[in-house]
């Protein structure tokens, strides 16, 4: 009974260990012109910081392989008035 209960937590300590691996985030990458991108589904659009003048913003997609990208590009934030 020992045993069956030790191999339990052996496969229990493995799983989750297995868990934290898969779940990394990934790197943002930051975009460049004429960069490939190959989006299959967008996942999350940051909000544009309210700023005036250029800031940064990121994209979170799924490619056609189902991976998950961070992009990183440059907007003009919504803080200016005319």
């Amino acid at each position: 009974m020992k045993k069956i209960l030790f191999l339990a937590m052996i496969f229990t300590a493995s799983l989750s260990a297995y868990a934290q691996q898969a779940t990394a985030s990934p790197t943002v990458v930051p975009y460049s012109y004429g960069m490939y991108l190959d989006i299959s589904k967008v996942v999350n659009i940051s909000p544009i910081a309210d700023v005036c003048g250029p800031t940064l913003a990121e994209i979170t997609y799924k490619d056609s392989e189902g991976k998950i990208y961070i992009l990183g590009y440059s907007v003009m934030g919504t803080g200016c008035s005319n």
